[in-house]
């Protein structure tokens, strides 16, 4: 099983330290009740070879080299580990010459989001769902002293310890099987992000003010999520489903997820960037086994989901507390 211990360690004696009141009894309890498949996942991490690499990039991919490549016989075992944690969603991978093709071009949203955050040098940074942690290395590769991920799917754990053990087991990042309403409110973290979160909250108002809980005063909030053309009095509510999501509640405009915000108390809010979902940036690969956009868009109009709702648009929202 995933030892967290370390991480203990690591926050024992810096503004994390509060923590501690909390979390290790927490993740107890989650130990208790994992799914079915946690410890055949986790076992496949053990099962990864120890490898050094020479090489590590994180500011422009997430990629591990080493000066002797990998034999196609080692490339082949590590690669059917890899696919038995299966669907890999976002990404993508480049670990010693094996590319994870994932569901999601996660370094496209990185491009959209990156320009308009303040510097992350130095900083304390928490990653709300943050799924296998993709952008979790991408901040670090932006100077970032910490990174805390928070997401409660197992497999999204045990994916992201995978990773970590082919960039030679990095500690400056570290994924929490929590969901955000877990957390006790710590206010210390220098930028919070919560990327693809807020539509699947019952309460979007709950979500922000948990948010701006966790956020030094002055830090910066980073909000990425669907929204819809309107006013301020504007938010899709789907009936049932939407692009063939069951969990999705609120679609708000741009206008209402501004108004929203102030209401939970952010200032200096703002729109950075708007964008439809590309079928480049959203697609089947072979590291998926379950249906992708091109699924979930109505086949004779893709500017409308499967449901008649307008198709998938995203905006990055930032603002401070």
């Amino acid at each position: 099983m995933i030892d967290f211990r370390p991480f203990y360690q690591q926050i024992a004696t810096g503004p994390l330290s509060a923590w501690l009141e909390t979390l290790p009894l927490q993740l107890k309890q989650w130990e208790k009740q994992t799914h079915g498949d946690y410890a055949k996942w986790a076992k496949l991490i053990d099962f990864l070879p120890h490898l050094e690499a020479d090489h590590i990039e994180l500011k422009s991919a997430v990629r591990s080299e080493r000066i002797c490549p990998l034999s196609d016989g080692q490339k082949q075992r590590i690669t059917y580990l890899l696919k038995q944690l299966i669907p890999w969603r976002k990404g993508p991978y480049d670990l010693h010459g094996i590319y994870i093709d994932c569901e999601w071009r996660s370094d496209f949203k990185w491009q959209r989001v990156l320009p308009h955050l303040a510097p992350l040098q130095d900083r304390l940074i928490l990653d709300v769902g943050c799924g296998s942690g993709y952008h979790m290395w991408r901040m670090l590769g932006e100077g970032a002293q910490m990174v805390v991920g928070i997401d409660p799917t197992e497999l999204f754990l045990c994916q992201f310890e995978a990773v970590r053990k082919l960039l030679n087991d990095d500690r400056r990042a570290n994924l929490i099987p929590l969901g955000i309403e877990q957390m006790q409110p710590l206010g210390v973290f220098d930028t919070v992000f919560s990327m693809g979160v807020l539509y699947h909250r019952k309460s979007p108002l709950d979500h922000l003010s948990q948010l701006k809980n966790q956020l030094r005063k002055g830090g910066e909030l980073v909000l990425e999520t669907l929204v819809v053309d309107g006013d301020v009095n504007t938010a899709l509510v789907p009936a049932d489903r939407y692009a063939k999501m069951k969990n999705v509640y609120f679609i708000p405009s741009v206008e209402c997820l501004i108004n929203w915000l102030q209401k939970t108390g952010f200032n200096n809010v703002r729109c950075v960037d708007v964008a439809l979902t590309s079928l480049q940036e959203q697609r089947k690969t072979e590291w998926l086994e379950n249906e992708s956009l091109i699924d979930f868009l109505d086949p004779q109009d893709h500017s409308k989901t499967i449901e008649g709702y307008p198709a998938p648009k995203r905006a990055v929202i930032l603002a401070n507390k």
